[in-house]
């Protein structure tokens, strides 16, 4: 019985031994269970977006401070990275993982190729994370007022996404994905709230197409904008009673990066259009990731927690101001970008 025994310790121990090397090595595999999911036809099915403001703000820096640079950094590779790392989730922890491999690379002792070589779950982080991502940062050209009083477009190089709010108009909010909501029947909040003032202009967060605009009993006057990589569905609710969009918006436009879109209200829970049955003055924004068209709508749908975004977008508001004798607002300076695609064209 003692031999027996003796035996098993030594087969738990060796056991143990091996989970440490691969949680090492690769990560914590059972928290990528649920992460790491795709269907027989190979696309990734769901996405867990847990990563923190932290670790977007240190990476974005990164990616900043190094574009001129011999060794230029991609923040979404160094997200990915951390996220392999970390099993999907982000603490303290994630930061110093993502600067030690940015140092690294920076120092050409190595490339993110070589570093993540090992990593079994880097691949599906680094496409999950640029699903979500890819349009955020780039170069693009904006106007601005030179000194001599006149506007002219600048190039630059950084974040190209707007926050949903235009800039010196105040909102509140708070991480309320997955809360629980009851019109219609019982669900889970798939997006976030920014509660704010009735007419506050709402931003485009990324240029793309605009899919569906019109009343929807949940949503109450809504937009829906897909990306020119048709990635990412940006979904825009309860806007204002009578007046929620832009006037010359309709369903197939094309919108720029912090174009004045519509306004925040509280429309929605009814079928009736143009009704206000929503408690609190605010804005419903939600992103939903596709990998394939067959997630659009039904059962495959995956919308994230963007609450993360949010906060590290609110760094970049569109400046505004109102249009003479009307209800409308518009941008202030206009930003030129090239369209990933032409699908929409």
């Amino acid at each position: 019985m003692k031999k027996r025994n003796v035996l098993q310790i030594g087969i738990l121990f060796e056991m143990i031994l091996l989970v440490i090397i691969v949680v090492v090595k690769n990560g914590i595999p059972f928290l990528h269970s649920e992460a790491v999911a795709v269907n027989g036809d190979g696309f990734i099915k769901w996405v867990d977006f847990n990563v923190s403001y932290e670790a977007l703000e240190r990476a974005y820096e990164l990616d900043l401070e190094s574009h001129d640079t011999n060794t230029p950094l991609n923040w979404i590779e160094l997200l990915a990275y951390a996220g392999a790392k970390g099993g999907g989730e982000f603490t303290k922890d994630s930061i110093a993982a993502i600067e030690e491999v940015a140092e690294k690379i920076r120092k050409g002792e190595s490339t993110m190729e070589e570093l993540s070589a090992g990593m079994k779950y880097y691949p599906y982080y680094k496409e999950a994370y640029s699903a979500v991502l890819d349009g955020y940062v780039g170069t693009y050209e904006i106007e601005e007022k030179q000194k001599d009083g006149t506007v002219s477009y600048v190039e630059k190089y950084g974040l190209k996404a707007f926050s949903p709010i235009a800039k010196g108009f105040e909102y509140q909010d708070y991480d309320d994905f997955g809360v629980s909501r009851s019109y219609g029947y019982k669900r889970e909040h798939l997006g976030h709230d920014m509660m704010g003032q009735i007419g506050t202009p709402i931003i485009a967060v990324e240029s793309g197409v605009v899919e569906a605009l019109g009343w929807n009993q949940y949503g109450g006057w809504r937009i829906g904008i897909r990306s020119y990589d048709t990635k990412r569905y940006y979904y825009y609710a309860h806007l204002r009673q009578n007046y929620p969009y832009v006037k010359e918006l309709k369903e197939g436009s094309k919108v720029t990066a912090g174009d004045v879109i519509g306004y925040m209200g509280h429309t929605g829970y009814s079928t009736t259009e143009n009704v206000n049955n929503i408690e609190i003055t605010h804005l419903h924004f939600g992103v939903q990731l596709i990998f394939d068209e067959s997630q659009k709508d039904g059962n495959g749908e995956i919308w994230i927690n963007v609450y993360p975004l949010a906060q590290f977008l609110h760094q970049n508001q569109s400046e505004v101001e109102k249009v003479t004798d009307s209800k409308e607002w518009k941008r202030v300076y206009q930003m030129r970008e090239e369209a990933k695609s032409t699908e929409h064209e």
